[in-house]
């Protein structure tokens, strides 16, 4: 699963959903007056101590802008300008300790296209996000044993529902589970358990998310073999095995 992350849209909208809870806050550009080349500093809330800096080009237009957020002196925000309309994108020191751990992109039309975070300060990207042209998240990625390589991948429909999850478990490079979502809500899972890149194992979840049958291929031919019944309890109640693999259960066990 991966961690919450605070969006600050200046336009658009974002969706909130199962995995990411995404907090959207709407910043605005506060007025300093006519163009001005270099450094204009603001005093935004009138407290006698400066918590905005406005970097413009020779030709007036603002290239950046610096905040401090939480009036402590130190810059925790910067928002880059690839011009005076176009916002590229905003770096943010969330927990205020110096260093700017979350960027967020934007189109050319503001619309916010990927967010990168830093979740653990180690200086490396290890959770990305990726959104639609109409701001809806679409995927989701997540380093989760900081070796710089993607393990978890999450994929969201065009509601901005997860509809599944992929994972390397084992950290080798290749996806060995895979997760179904149905209205956010797990309905499936499927594993490679001899790292062959292909399910020999599923589960199936009733509407409580609670196991409800599991299936087994154990000669890996792709077939199932193996079937295991639950009652709501989690207790096995029925288990079925197909000895020759003709597809068809020969022996049923009952407790």
């Amino acid at each position: 699963m991966l961690q919450s992350v605070n969006i600050f849209l200046p336009v658009g909208p974002v969706t909130k959903n199962l995995l990411w809870a995404f907090t959207i806050g709407v910043l605005g550009l506060a007025g300093v007056g006519p163009a001005w080349a270099g450094v204009t500093e603001v005093d935004s809330n009138f407290d006698g101590k400066i918590d905005q800096w406005h970097h413009a080009a020779p030709d007036g237009q603002i290239e950046r802008i610096e905040y401090d957020l939480n009036l402590d002196g130190k810059v925790d925000q910067i928002q880059f300008f690839a011009s005076s309309k176009n916002l590229e994108r905003i770096e943010f020191d969330t927990d205020h300790n110096g260093t700017f751990e979350q960027i967020q992109y934007y189109s050319a039309n503001n619309q916010i296209e990927r967010i990168e975070k830093d979740s653990n300060n180690d200086g490396q990207i290890d959770w990305k996000s990726f959104f639609s042209p109409a701001g809806i998240l679409i995927r989701g990625e997540l380093d989760d044993n900081h070796d710089g390589k993607t393990d978890v991948w999450e994929f969201y429909d065009g509601r901005g529902k997860l509809e599944k999850i992929e994972h390397d478990t084992d950290h080798d490079g290749a996806v060995d589970r895979w997760d179904r979502f149905v209205d956010d809500k797990m309905v499936e899972a499927a594993f490679d358990t001899n790292r062959d890149r292909k399910p020999d194992q599923w589960q199936y979840l009733n509407a409580s998310e609670k196991l409800e049958r599991a299936e087994y291929d154990t000669n890996h031919d792709a077939k199932a073999d193996v079937w295991e019944a639950f009652d709501p309890d989690g207790k096995i109640i029925r288990v079925e095995k197909d000895r020759n693999f003709d597809g068809k259960p020969d022996i049923i066990q009952k407790p």
